[in-house]
């Protein structure tokens, strides 16, 4: 499949390319600074600046078959990068005619009556941002779309298991987010669905497979 990673020169995007590329996925990696993008077979870096207009946008995405945002300002421009940024991207999908959209997100985004907890202290404008972008994937498109609240982000060793949750807090070591948002692709089932996640006991696949 062809796909295309929003935001390439991230954490989390940089394991996400390695493991698409060892997959044989053709992926176009989307960076403001596509010179940082990791090199790997499979990998062609784009130009992709989330400041520029939803056309230019749509013109960049090019023949992908599948969008996987991952982009994130950390704090330095929520509006333009995480809320905004996130929704012409969704925008130029449409105009390219691109069903499927994975979203990474943030833990309970969409609950904001959560973000008073202690562990949000510090995110709640991130929270507010990604409230937004994905409130406007679920209800002003018709986009194949799902959307991944995970858990704190642990620059830890993969386990390649993870737990489905609903309503605790909990970590996620980054490969294991990586390889979720790639194995999605394969899961038709997810479509629509909004996936909290932490660490767990279940593996991946098998956990993707009953959302």
């Amino acid at each position: 499949m062809k796909v295309f990673v929003v935001g390439s020169t991230g954490r989390v995007a940089e394991k996400l390319l390695e493991i698409l590329s060892q997959a044989g996925h053709e992926v176009l990696a989307g960076a403001r600074r596509p010179e940082a993008v990791v090199k790997l077979n499979h990998v062609t870096p784009v130009l992709f600046d989330l400041h520029d207009s939803v056309d230019q946008l749509a013109e960049q995405l090019g023949q992908a078959q599948a969008i996987i945002f991952v982009a994130g300002s950390r704090g330095k421009d929520l509006l333009q990068t995480d809320a905004f940024g996130a929704v012409k991207v969704i925008q130029a999908a449409e105009k390219r005619g691109i069903k499927r959209f994975i979203m990474l997100s943030s833990l309970f985004a969409l609950e904001p009556e959560r973000w008073e907890h202690p562990v949000f202290a510090s995110l709640k404008d991130y929270n507010v941002a990604k409230f937004f972008a994905d409130n406007y994937l679920i209800t002003d498109t018709n986009l194949d779309y799902t959307i991944v609240q995970p858990g704190a982000l642990k620059e830890e060793a993969a386990t390649g298991k993870i737990q489905v949750i609903s309503d605790q807090f909990g970590n996620i070591s980054i490969p294991d987010l990586a390889q979720v948002l790639a194995e999605l692709l394969a899961y038709p089932n997810t479509i629509g669905k909004v996936i909290k996640l932490i660490s767990g006991d279940q593996a991946i696949s098998e956990a993707l497979s009953e959302v």
